[in-house]
């Protein structure tokens, strides 16, 4: 049973009279540790996609199923928790400081804020960004907005992380460390679904595919039944 199934999926939206079909007939399966990545111009279907894999929006035909659930019935159990959806943008976070804005999924559980304050800290230091923790959302670069994304998604362990365009807004010398850390997040266990315009941000992943028109195509499943964290696999050799 793979982490994340698409099966058949396909979405429209309206306006009007008009209809545009922004995915048709999307099958993808992911397994956990993995890092994948879906490649597509503007527009493609790339970020409805994404939408749909961490349950946000349903699609029309089709299904999602997350660790053999079906994704439409317990989506408000797992979104949040075993999905974390990132939002690289801080924009609209307003005002307060960045730790306060990484602690709120975990807020959002009711732990207390003690806690959630000490947890959102331990995030932003796993993704390298231990001083943002006391800057306003507003004070951070396009880097930063993306690891600090990035560590609020992260802070409730989720099974899969799914992040929209992570090097949008991010400049090209800051683009690579970026990656390396999805990349060390999926040698982690935790896999990760990616969209990227761009041909640099399929650097390190195990799967590319490209989208066009809503048609996915690629390899929807893995060439394996299982996905091996990098990091028991450095273990393993070391017991052998």
């Amino acid at each position: 049973m793979s982490l994340l199934s698409i099966e058949h999926a396909t979405k429209r939206y309206r306006r009007g009279r008009l209809e545009r079909v922004a995915i048709k007939d999307v099958t993808l399966e992911i397994e956990p540790g993995e890092l994948v990545a879906i490649w597509g111009a503007r527009r493609s279907g790339r970020t409805t996609l994404l939408r749909i894999a961490a349950g946000i929006e349903s699609p029309e035909e089709g299904t999602v199923k997350l660790e053999g659930q079906d994704l439409a019935r317990c989506r408000d159990r797992v979104l949040g928790r075993r999905i974390g959806y990132c939002q690289v943008c801080l924009s609209s976070a307003g005002g307060g400081l960045v730790v306060e804005h990484v602690a709120a999924g975990l807020l959002a559980q009711h732990a207390s804020p003690t806690h959630a304050r000490r947890r959102a800290q331990e995030m932003l230091v796993r993704v390298g960004a231990p001083e943002c923790g006391r800057l306003q959302c507003h004070e951070l670069d396009g880097a930063e907005a993306a690891v600090v994304g990035i560590a609020s998604a992260l802070i409730t362990a989720p099974a899969l992380l799914v992040i929209d365009e992570p090097t949008n807004g991010v400049d090209l010398l800051e683009r690579e460390p970026l990656l390396a850390l999805l990349r060390s997040i999926a040698n982690e266990g935790t896999a990760v679904l990616m969209s990227t315009g761009e041909a640099h941000g399929l650097a390190g992943v195990d799967r590319a595919l490209s989208i066009d028109n809503g048609e996915l195509r690629g390899d929807a499943r893995p060439p394996q039944a299982h996905v091996v964290p990098l990091r028991r696999t450095e273990s393993g050799a070391r017991r052998r």
